[in-house]
């Protein structure tokens, strides 16, 4: 969700670049910016959905607003050894929890193998 400076800031200094498959927008800046050093670039921002942090951002896109690529690459060049890319979901009901986790029950097997647990007297 974006502020009204944002909005005001995207309308009258952005370009869109273009939309993911989830439906974020990406900006870049119309005017170049320069940085430190005297280098000059394209500012760049996405227009996140309602209440999404910005791990959302899928990793074809995450490249292009880090200044890493020119384009983003279009997710039919991803390749069939990928795996759909997912957000963060750390603190939500669907974070990943091990077996063994205390929020998964916290019962797993037993350890087995060759270990001894070491006692100080020995």
């Amino acid at each position: 969700m974006t502020t009204f400076g944002t909005r005001l800031h995207t309308m009258f200094k952005g370009r869109l670049v273009g939309k993911d498959a989830d439906g974020r927008s990406y900006y870049e800046s119309r005017k170049l910016t320069r940085l430190g050093g005297g280098e000059h670039r394209h500012e760049r921002w996405v227009i996140y959905k309602k209440n999404e942090d910005p791990s959302a951002v899928p990793p074809e896109w995450w490249v292009w607003l880090h200044h890493g690529a020119d384009v983003a690459v279009p997710a039919s060049k991803r390749h069939p050894w990928q795996a759909p890319y997912h957000s963060n979901s750390t603190g939500s009901a669907n974070a990943y929890h091990p077996q063994g986790s205390d929020y998964a029950g916290g019962k797993r097997a037993k350890a087995t193998g060759d270990y001894e647990s070491w006692s100080p007297g020995e």
